[in-house]
């Protein structure tokens, strides 16, 4: 039998491997950095994130700003001239770290933007390995922290849908409405399928009959983590999708059909 390491050749990107091992990381690459490019660019923007009953998850909660969301008011006059403005800017930061430290997506970016290695079997640009025990990897360890702060925006998201079924006029069913709800519905699942959440939840506990109610919970995120990848994938087009289609409403190059 072949000893494993005789498959990995020396050398960046040497590899016996005959399949096309690139196409993955390349495409992880691609769709990664667009989404990367496309809410950076978004969040700057700070217009066009709100359509009446409609708010961008890019700019929720809005707690600063000039739209009828906003929970504590328009910017402050007391606020830097030199300092952008966005309502985005100031929550954003946490569901991209929440997904920045998230471990299914280390293994894809640690891939597709480092090369660390680029895929299995494939050599990798450096020769020594740390992992995540020194900076600035250790950062990835907060990871459990941002859990929390993302199981409390959900709370805001799922108002936002609520508000988004609800018109001037009545209860009704809008696009927008609905594009509100896949997209919190793939964030929530993304959430509740989080690695750091299972453990959270049953990891430390010995003995799971003395905690019935807890290894109950514990199941079913165990059960949904196992499509934390599909999760990942499915909440990052659809919070992006939600986004662009209120800005693009809200620009008058779309109109938002009310179902019913």
């Amino acid at each position: 039998m072949a000893k494993i390491g005789a498959l990995k050749k020396s050398g960046f990107g040497k590899t016996s491997r005959r399949d096309a091992w690139w196409v993955g990381p390349a495409a992880t690459f691609v769709v990664l950095a667009t989404f990367v490019v496309y809410a950076t660019w978004a969040a700057f923007q700070g217009d066009h994130y709100w359509y009446r009953n409609y708010l961008s998850p890019f700019y929720s909660p809005e707690l600063l700003g000039s739209s009828p969301h906003s929970l504590f008011g328009p910017k402050p006059d007391a606020w830097p001239s030199w300092l952008p403005f966005s309502p985005a800017l100031i929550i954003l930061p946490f569901p991209a770290f929440f997904r920045f430290t998230c471990y299914y997506y280390r293994g894809a970016y640690y891939k597709a933007f480092w090369a660390d290695p680029p895929a299995c079997a494939v050599s990798e640009p450096r020769k020594g390995y740390t992992s995540e025990n020194g900076w600035p990897l250790k950062i990835q360890n907060s990871h459990r922290y941002f859990l929390f702060f993302a199981l409390l925006l959900l709370i805001f998201l799922w108002l936002d849908v609520w508000h988004g079924f609800h018109f001037a006029d009545g209860v009704h069913v809008g696009v927008g409405s609905l594009v509100l709800l896949v997209s919190t519905g793939t964030l929530t699942f993304y959430t509740f399928s989080c690695h750091s959440l299972r453990h959270f939840l049953g990891g430390r506990l010995k003995y799971f009959s003395k905690h019935p109610t807890q290894y109950f919970c514990y199941q079913c995120v165990s059960g949904l983590n196992k499509r934390h990848m599909l999760f990942a994938w499915l909440s990052l087009f659809g919070v992006m999708f939600a986004d662009l289609y209120i800005r693009l409403v809200s620009m008058g190059i779309w109109t938002d059909w009310r179902l019913f």
